[in-house]
């Protein structure tokens, strides 16, 4: 046990299989999970950094970490002594320059004034060598965030992104990506000897539907593993399924669990039939109606359950996919 697969495809394994290799002493981590510090995740209570840190230690996490976007509010309302867990952010970082698009790094055991000076190479410097030049120095672990994602409003570049990925010592697995792109995501790894972490990304508090398996006795130890490719994933692709369920949770949560007390633009997701219900939820009549409340879930519910929102989102996405497929194999052609 423990040897090096002898291909990437064999890094991806079963939730019996992962069963067998924690017996055998293995850890097992959700390195991309989000709270409520986070400007996308709505303000209800089981998303809040306290509920999700007794749920991933129920859940037998051997490594707890919240990577928000650009904050580390979480770490201020935890603190940083609890059990297992490990400090971590989910940066945004622009180089019209170097990379042409916006990149998302997940930065883990970092202090505050290492957040700080990331922030300032990020927001100030746009500066993607000199940020992961830091990252480097102060030997803080980090990974390429679903590598051919792009922000809606950027002209996407996926050419860039193998040029990119050589920067990363680990590349993510993304659970909320589609099969292909996450198979491009494993041939950049194969191709360049990266790392590979399966994370849910979950906004809506599904964390540990997948994980990375790795040795160590300290995260320091397990993360370097993963880079040396010493790692296992279990992995799951974004399906039809996934996304009623994920719809489905969205729809709980925004009618019966959130307070309601945010801008309604900072929910935005980017998946528009999602988007529609966060605006639908937020209309003043409403709020004032309970009766028209409880309606308005259940049809939104039913038109979910059907799954045409999410099929014509799968769709859109595979369509792109095969796109960025193509640009890909044209620039390594040349």
């Amino acid at each position: 046990m423990g040897r090096r697969p002898k291909n990437y495809q064999e890094k991806l394994i079963t939730p019996e299989r992962a069963a067998e290799l924690m017996e055998e002493g293995w850890k097992r981590a959700d390195l991309h999970v989000h709270t409520t510090c986070s400007f996308d995740v709505l303000p209800a209570k089981d998303l809040r950094p306290e509920s999700l840190y007794e749920k991933a230690l129920g859940m037998g996490m051997d490594f707890v970490t919240f990577t928000d976007h650009d904050t580390i509010e979480a770490y201020e309302i935890l603190g940083r002594d609890r059990e297992k867990l490990v400090s971590g952010v989910e940066m945004t970082i622009y180089d019209p320059k170097f990379a042409g698009h916006t990149l998302h790094v997940n930065v883990f055991e970092l202090y505050r004034e290492d957040f700080l000076e990331l922030t300032e190479i990020a927001k100030i410097e746009h500066d993607l060598k000199s940020f992961i030049g830091y990252l480097k120095r102060h030997k803080l672990p980090f990974l390429y965030n679903h590598p051919f994602w792009f922000e809606l409003h950027e002209e996407p570049e996926p050419s860039a992104v193998p040029e990119l990925a050589k920067l990363f010592p680990v590349l993510e697995y993304n659970m909320h990506e589609l099969k292909q792109k996450n198979e491009l995501t494993i041939a950049l790894a194969e191709r360049f000897g990266k790392g590979i972490a399966a994370t849910t990304d979950t906004h809506s508090g599904g964390l540990g539907k997948v994980y990375t398996l790795a040795k160590g006795e300290s995260f320091r130890e397990y993360f370097k593993n993963i880079e040396r490719g010493k790692s296992y994933i279990v992995p799951e692709d974004l399906t039809r399924e996934i996304l009623i369920e994920e719809m489905n949770t969205w729809i709980d949560l925004i009618f019966e669990k959130s307070q309601k007390t945010r801008d309604i633009k900072s929910y935005l997701t980017g998946i528009k039939s999602l988007d529609t219900m966060v605006r639908i939820s937020r209309s003043a009549l409403l709020n004032c109606s309970p009766r028209l409340n409880r309606t308005t879930m259940g049809l939104l519910y039913l038109i979910s359950n059907t799954g045409l929102p999410a099929s014509l989102y799968i769709h859109s996405k595979k369509v792109f996919a095969k796109e960025i497929e193509k640009k890909i194999e044209i620039e390594s052609q040349k």
